[in-house]
């Protein structure tokens, strides 16, 4: 149990009468937003989040227990023997785009100043802006037409596999090919 001055915190905000409050109760436990970022980046399989994310086993298996049960991601079978499941993006995860964007934006401005990532309309190659709106046509991105390129502060050489596939543009959603003899391709 945490504690601060000899008292024991709380899991959950139930004094609380605000929607922040609820929506902590859901995402608002160390690690779940790192999985749904992730997951929106297109990180599907178990072995990739834990290697990407470097959580320890029972704090993700609790994190994508709940993110199931919440409907933020949907587990799906994509093998039969033995029975290996991996993680979809629902709709309800795809809406918290806008807060991972925006979260992205306050670090880089007021914590390290970094510029790992950009994100671009794949209809046209605009930069998508703080609003989610493209900087070129005007368009409001939605998260599936949104394409990550890497910036040039990432390490180039990372050692695990998902980072880097991330070193390459992608499209938010679509799954994340770790295959070495596909990312030569």
């Amino acid at each position: 149990m945490v504690t601060v001055d000899g008292m024991a915190l709380g899991k959950d905000y139930v004094t609380q009468e605000c929607s922040i409050a609820r929506a902590l109760e859901v995402v608002g436990e160390r690690w779940t937003l790192l999985v749904v970022r992730d997951a929106i980046y297109g990180v599907r399989r178990y072995n990739d989040f834990l290697v990407h994310l470097g959580i320890p086993r029972a704090v993700l298996s609790a994190r994508l227990r709940t993110l199931t049960e919440e409907g933020i991601l949907e587990k799906r079978r994509y093998q039969e023997a033995p029975p290996r499941d991996e993680y979809v993006v629902t709709e309800r995860g795809a809406a918290l785009w806008p807060v991972l964007r925006a979260l992205g934006r306050w670090g880089r401005e007021h914590v390290d100043g970094s510029r790992l990532r950009s994100f671009r309309h794949a209809d046209c190659g605009g930069d998508v802006e703080p609003s989610g709106k493209c900087a070129e046509c005007g368009t409001l991105v939605p998260v599936a037409d949104v394409v990550m390129v890497p910036g040039p502060e990432l390490d180039s050489a990372p050692a695990d596999p998902v980072s880097r596939a991330l070193l390459r543009p992608k499209r938010l959603l679509e799954p994340l090919v770790t295959d070495p003899v596909h990312l030569a391709d």
